[in-house]
């Protein structure tokens, strides 16, 4: 008789027996959060770039504990956002780029945004059950106070893909061209836009709290004379007919049903001119779902929050797209996210 044992199924043959370290990492995952958003609520990651690379001097510049800045430095070089050599720390390449406070791309609003939507997961377990909401789906209604802290925080999120977006439609050199931006929020993409065409104009249709915003924006960046809004709702209102040369419905999709974002699209090939581009831009996910990482757990965002959306496959817009009136589709990578190009 063979004293040979088989190797369990879930046991890579001739590896180590699995720990619980992955498993225990991501139960602890709110810890990640709340230490993210602590440290960007009191700007850690601007004090370290302006040379405070010490526990010490960290706690004088933010006005904290030495205590808790020493615990949230531990943190930040455990989540690898901040390094430590010879006892001094430093932010990561990614830490400057995307945390420190009035950069281009500045995520440390969103951070600490995140760190008060915790309590919202414990909803989870009944959502994934009733397939639903169980509070307001706050992302369809006009007046919540939700789109005051959301909108500013999520816009510069979208400036590397305004970007990608810019370069795949050759905007610098388009000239006078006018742009739709549907549910433009913030307005950060028309303002990326215009900065980078100064004889392009755009209209942001938007429910009026939300244009007020993209308002203040466009005036910061002194391109108010370029930009008008229209208040409403996209799905109601008249969009025009071939009236612009570009059309934008940015992070709409998510949460908007497949019917829903068919009837949209279609309004949208209406109100391009002839030879008009529609650009999307959305987290989207393989015709498998077997990935991309961000756009696949971003779907219980919406499982939470929304009552019809969720993270599209590339079939599905294209199908959409092609029920739309639109021929020419191509997708192009803007990490976490995928910027769409009809026409």
């Amino acid at each position: 008789m063979s004293n040979h044992q088989p190797t369990p199924a879930h046991q890579p043959a001739g590896g180590q027996p699995p720990t619980p370290d992955k498993i225990l990492q991501l139960i602890n995952g709110y810890w990640a959060t709340g230490i993210l958003g602590a440290a960007a609520g009191h700007a850690l990651f601007t004090h370290l770039e302006a040379g405070a690379d010490t526990a010490v001097q960290l706690a004088d510049r933010a006005q904290i504990s030495d205590r808790g800045a020493q615990t949230l430095l531990d943190g930040l070089v455990s989540m690898g956002l901040v390094e430590l050599h010879a006892g001094r720390y430093r932010n990561t390449p990614e830490a400057a780029a995307f945390l420190v406070r009035g950069g281009p791309v500045d995520l440390s609003g969103l951070a600490q945004l995140k760190l008060t939507q915790l309590g919202a997961l414990a909803d989870l377990p009944e959502v994934v059950r009733t397939g639903g909401p169980v509070r307001q789906a706050a992302a369809e209604v006009a007046d919540s106070p939700h789109w005051t802290h959301v909108v500013p925080a999520i816009a510069a999120q979208s400036v590397p893909a305004a970007e990608v977006a810019a370069d795949a439609l050759g905007l610098d050199g388009a000239g006078e061209i006018s742009i739709l931006d549907v549910g433009g929020g913030s307005g950060v993409y028309t303002a990326t836009w215009l900065r980078r065409n100064p004889a392009a104009r755009a209209t942001q249709l938007d429910w009026a709290p939300i244009n007020a915003i993209a308002r203040r924006l466009l005036a910061e960046h002194h391109l108010q004379d370029r930009f008008t809004c229209i208040d409403g709702d996209f799905h109601t209102t008249h969009l025009g007919t071939a009236a612009y040369d570009v059309a934008l419905y940015s992070h709409i999709a998510h949460q908007e049903g497949p019917q829903d974002n068919i009837a949209v699209f279609t309004r949208l090939k209406d109100a391009l001119k002839p030879g008009g581009a529609l650009v999307v831009c959305d987290y989207i996910v393989e015709d498998d779902r077997s990935g991309p990482a961000f756009p696949l757990l971003f779907a219980a965002e919406m499982l939470l929050k929304s009552t019809h959306g969720g993270t599209w496959r590339q079939s599905d817009y294209r199908t959409w797209l092609t029920k739309a009136g639109f021929t020419d589709i191509t997708f192009h990578h803007a990490p976490p996210a995928t910027v769409v190009i009809a026409r």
